[in-house]
């Protein structure tokens, strides 16, 4: 089984140094958060505020590789958490034929948000990743954590 997720939240995780992207579905019950790159929540959060930056980034190139090509996406899904890592795969639609690619969560989230494209987490995935860590890591974040983008 699949639930449909959305970006309710971009933050910086002081502790790790890193960014998390906070995907929650529509009921708020269940949330997956994915810790990513600095350029990878740059694109995020251009795609979330509408902007476009001077020159294409790789996701608007990719998105438009694809426009220009006729494939459309139609779905990514956040597929596994192996080793701390997460997996993902983006589903296109070219003419009458469909194909699942292989990629990085930040990457096809960014892409999903340029192709206006649902995003999807796999039930075990998100139980997965319900540990004490996790649970210890909420505690700590505070609302103002979660910046402009909490919804």
């Amino acid at each position: 089984m699949i639930t449909q997720m959305k970006v309710r939240g971009l933050t910086f995780d002081p502790y790790s140094n890193t960014f998390v992207v906070i995907l929650r579905d529509e009921h708020n019950v269940d949330m997956l958060p994915i810790w990513v790159g600095k350029s990878e929540a740059s694109a995020i959060s251009f795609a979330l505020e509408g902007m476009a930056a001077p020159r294409p980034m790789t996701h608007d190139l990719m998105k438009a590789v694809l426009d220009e090509a006729g494939a459309k996406v139609i779905s990514v899904v956040v597929t596994d958490l192996k080793d701390n890592t997460y997996y993902a795969r983006v589903h296109l639609m070219s003419e009458d034929s469909e194909y699942s690619i292989d990629a990085r969560p930040s990457d096809a989230i960014a892409l999903a948000l340029r192709a206006d494209a649902p995003i999807f987490a796999k039930e075990d995935v998100i139980r997965q990743q319900a540990s004490e860590e996790l649970g210890q890591w909420l505690e700590n974040l505070k609302p103002e954590d979660f910046g402009k983008y909490e919804s």
